[in-house]
């Protein structure tokens, strides 16, 4: 049975970008793309929504030589939309246009290698709503956006209880912190 991890890269205040910030907020250094690059040769299917593929397969168009960019042209990848149409022309990529909290039940129950979100929001807050998201990480980087800030990453998300199993700092700036997720029915205490 597979496991199913969401991961974000979020600001402290909660997005997942801004408006005139470059990608990270320019703030990643040598550790996190390290890290980031090792993960990406780590054996996984990468889940994403139809935003989020076109987003990163037009990074990979554009960067095919990126060692980064070709280990995730190389994973397979499962791409949950409705408005895109098959075949995808990124590499490795099936498209599924069915029930994606269906879709991802069946992948965890016969695929062999984990799981693993790639931004997608909408997405990612269904899968975490079904029960079916098994580690939550989350990589903070130390900026406000506020005024910026889009893609607020926890609004309409459902209350959750999270037990931290693991942290990291990056370049002595950016926090990895790494849950078990469990979805709450309603607040502890509430209703008793």
């Amino acid at each position: 049975m597979a496991t199913l991890m969401v991961d974000f890269i979020i600001s402290l205040d909660g997005y997942g970008a801004a408006e005139g910030w470059p990608g990270f907020w320019g703030m990643e250094g040598p550790e996190y793309l390290a890290q980031i690059e090792d993960e990406a040769g780590q054996e996984h299917v990468a889940l994403m929504g139809a935003t989020t593929y076109r987003l990163m397969s037009g990074f990979a168009a554009q960067a095919p030589d990126d060692p980064g960019f070709a280990q995730l042209t190389g994973l397979p990848k499962a791409v949950f939309s409705s408005s895109l149409e098959a075949p995808l022309s990124w590499k490795n990529s099936e498209l599924v246009s069915g029930d994606a909290v269906e879709a991802v039940k069946e992948m965890k129950r016969t695929e062999t290698r984990p799981l693993r979100t790639i931004g997608s929001i909408s997405l990612c807050r269904s899968l975490l709503r079904a029960g079916l998201v098994d580690r939550f990480r989350v990589v903070i980087f130390p900026v406000i956006t506020g005024a910026t800030g889009r893609d607020r990453i926890f609004d309409a998300y459902p209350d959750v209880t999270l037990d931290l199993v693991e942290s990291r700092t990056f370049d002595g700036r950016l926090q990895l912190l790494e849950y078990v997720p469990t979805v709450l029915d309603a607040p502890p205490g509430a209703g008793a």
